[in-house]
């Protein structure tokens, strides 16, 4: 490697380097610019082949590219969990899930996919049995056949009551009872929102 010149400079007021040279100090700042860049493309082309020459050996030892990037990752992960952010913000992890916020919330939320699963398998249960009954039932008659039956007489009839009973227990196990009209079912307030 070659020393750098030392030129006269001096700064300007914007703050860029203004030189006082000759133009021999010019010449000999290009040369060395030249020459400089000369060694940078040869430095360039001595590691490209110097990593060729890694590769090839890689390559007869049996290590695949995959295998040196999944090493290259293990020693990287293994970096960051050793890292002062890392185990800060696993201290920190840790004492929220020892907190008793997270601990209720957790547990309440446990609870609540408890409700719901036996929920949803009663009426699942339900909607079987009744199912099972209805296939008990003798088929209609040809002439019944071409009636269809209308939402409001569906909505009499007592396979509709008993569902909307299953879905109205449901909603009451999944919610706690708490609804916003008292007097009405969920299924009556849609039916009757259909019917405006």
């Amino acid at each position: 490697m070659s020393s750098s010149l030392n030129l006269p400079t001096r700064i300007t007021g914007n703050g860029c380097s203004h030189t006082n040279l000759r133009e021999d100090d010019l010449d000999s700042l290009r040369f060395e610019l030249t020459k400089t860049e000369d060694e940078i493309q040869t430095l360039r082309q001595v590691l490209l082949a110097k990593e060729t020459y890694a590769a090839d050996i890689r390559r007869q030892l049996g290590m695949s590219p995959l295998s040196n990037v999944k090493q290259n990752l293990s020693k990287g992960w293994q970096e960051v969990q050793t890292s002062a952010p890392y185990l800060t913000a696993s201290a920190t992890l840790e004492d929220i899930s020892n907190s008793s916020v997270y601990v209720r919330t957790r547990d309440g939320l446990s609870q609540a996919g408890q409700v719901t699963s036996a929920a949803l398998s009663s009426v699942g249960v339900a909607i079987t049995r009744r199912l099972a009954q209805m296939r008990a039932l003798p088929l209609p008659s040809s002439s019944r056949l071409s009636h269809t039956i209308s939402v409001p007489s569906m909505r009499h009839s007592s396979t509709f009551k008993s569902i909307e009973e299953i879905v109205g227990s449901v909603k009451d196990k999944v919610t706690g009872g708490v609804s916003n009209n008292e007097e009405t079912s969920g299924f009556e307030r849609s039916f009757s929102r259909n019917q405006t």
